[in-house]
């Protein structure tokens, strides 16, 4: 294990001097940035707080903490689900939230230039005014676009246009020593070396601090209608997914959902968009599905094509939302599926494992089923258009070091499953510091000292975010 020091009063000047009115410390630093979204890996507070501004103010407080082996996370926004910003070992946190300007448009080439502390919904709204589109959609809007890139985060439309890593073409980052550096560049493809920049994209904070990025963007298809589709179960809900993309529809987006876990979504947003009961039927699963095109009749033409293909397949009816209110509502009721969890339960926990589609159906049965042998609620939604599962583990009445128990026995079984399904511990939220072990068990020791490797040639020292990903403590 790498060797650090802790901060003293002189270390802590030389870091006020190269970020002026920037570094917070003690009880100026907010609780909150000693968790994620996801307090069930555990809270620390760092030493020192960085609020930084600019790409060189980083590389300044970088070079000073590589000097002194002062460990470093870097931060976004916090949303992240596996605890991947909190800062273990104390140390200093660099918030880039402030970093937030969009730097402009090349519209000749197709992309737009910005800090990683733009938010996703900023991004997306301004790329809309422009008439363009940036199509990563990760359900968090409020995640910073550098955190996006740092999970290589997917989101609801990749099952059309792909994920993250698809959108980066450059970016600056400040390396671990201190040095500013560029990966990329904004051109359609290369075969210029290894790619830095695919290393960079998923890695979490752990190989440098991105302070810039170039990110492609496509024109704004001209009209988005979504569909609601009840079925009766699960399985009749799932098995329709393969059908739907052998049929060359091409849905901007196609996501699937329990009724439990709808219910709770209208609970928590106040009213009810989702069909209940269908000429007798209660619905127990539904799948939401979106397609964009560039003109009315070749929409309505996917739209009646899909309609009768998921209702040969057994769907209990198809509901049109075919109005900017209509998408809306359908859309935040999926979008809310985290929040209303968490507002009914008192101990949670996440995997976002992904399997191949055809698995989908017969993994999201034994999660459940496993689940219940464990003692713990399972609630399940995702992504079923590319078979990314967001399962949670929830429980009110347990204690928490027995809730952590007992998932911890769910997620050996559970990810093992994940692998012989041809399946992976993480589609889009992370390894963190809570999914270090299970990726260990996934890929075995050979891919793990890879990935230390690669760890340790760009951050020599450890000292960048350490204890995440493939570095444990």
């Amino acid at each position: 294990m790498a060797t650090y020091n802790t901060l003293t009063p002189e270390i802590i000047e030389q870091l006020k001097q190269a970020a002026p009115g920037h570094i917070l410390t003690g009880e100026e630093i907010n609780e909150d940035y000693s968790h994620d979204e996801m307090p069930i890996y555990g809270k620390h507070s760092p030493d020192v707080l960085l609020m930084a501004t600019s790409t060189e103010e980083i590389a300044a407080v970088m070079k000073i903490c590589n000097d002194n082996l002062i460990p470093v996370t870097p931060r976004g926004a916090g949303t992240g689900l596996a605890g991947g910003c909190v800062p273990v070992l104390g140390g200093v946190l660099i918030d880039t939230t402030k970093m937030k300007k969009i730097l402009g448009y090349d519209f000749d080439n197709f992309t737009v230039t910005i800090e990683p502390g733009v938010l996703l919904q900023e991004l997306a709204d301004d790329c809309q005014r422009q008439g363009y589109l940036y199509p990563p959609d990760p359900g968090e809007k409020l995640a910073t676009v550098g955190g996006n890139v740092s999970t290589n985060a997917g989101g609801m439309r990749a099952v059309k246009y792909g994920t993250t890593r698809d959108y980066v073409l450059s970016m600056k980052v400040v390396l671990p020593s201190g040095e500013i550096t560029r990966f990329g560049a904004a051109v359609s493809k290369t075969s210029s070396g290894y790619s830095l920049l695919n290393l960079m994209i998923g890695s979490e904070g752990t190989l440098g601090i991105i302070t810039e990025l170039t990110l492609k963007i496509i024109p704004a298809p001209k009209k988005v209608i979504s569909l609601v589709v009840p079925f009766e179960d699960l399985e009749s809900a799932i098995s329709t997914v393969p059908v739907i993309k052998k049929a060359s529809l091409g849905p901007q987006a196609l996501e699937f959902m329990e009724r439990e876990i709808v219910l709770s979504s209208e609970r928590y947003i106040g009213r009810s968009v989702f069909p209940q009961v269908i000429e007798g039927v209660t619905a127990g699963a539904y799948l939401l599905i979106t397609f964009d095109a560039e003109d009315e009749d070749t929409l309505m033409d996917l739209v009646e094509k899909c309609s009768d293909l998921v209702l040969e397949q057994g769907a209990l009816d198809v509901l049109v939302a075919d109005t900017p209110a209509k998408i809306k509502d359908a859309w935040a009721a999926r979008s809310s599926f985290l929040e209303a969890i968490e507002a009914e339960t008192k101990l949670l926990d996440e995997c976002d494992v992904v399997v191949p589609v055809n698995n989908i159906a017969s993994f999201l049965t034994f999660s459940k089923e496993y689940g219940e042998e464990c003692g713990l609620i399972i609630k399940s939604f995702g992504h079923a258009g590319d078979g990314n599962l967001h399962i949670y583990q929830c429980s009110n009445d347990l204690e928490e070091a027995e809730f952590k128990k007992r998932v911890d026995k769910y997620f050996m079984k559970l990810y093992d499953h994940a692998v012989e399904c041809g399946g992976l511990v993480s589609g889009e939220h992370g390894i963190g510091r809570g999914k270090v072990k299970y990726l260990a068990e996934s890929v075995g020791a050979t891919n793990m000292a890879l990935m230390e490797g690669i760890k340790k040639v760009f951050d020599p020292n450890m000292i960048l975010n350490p204890g995440k990903v493939c570095y444990t403590l």
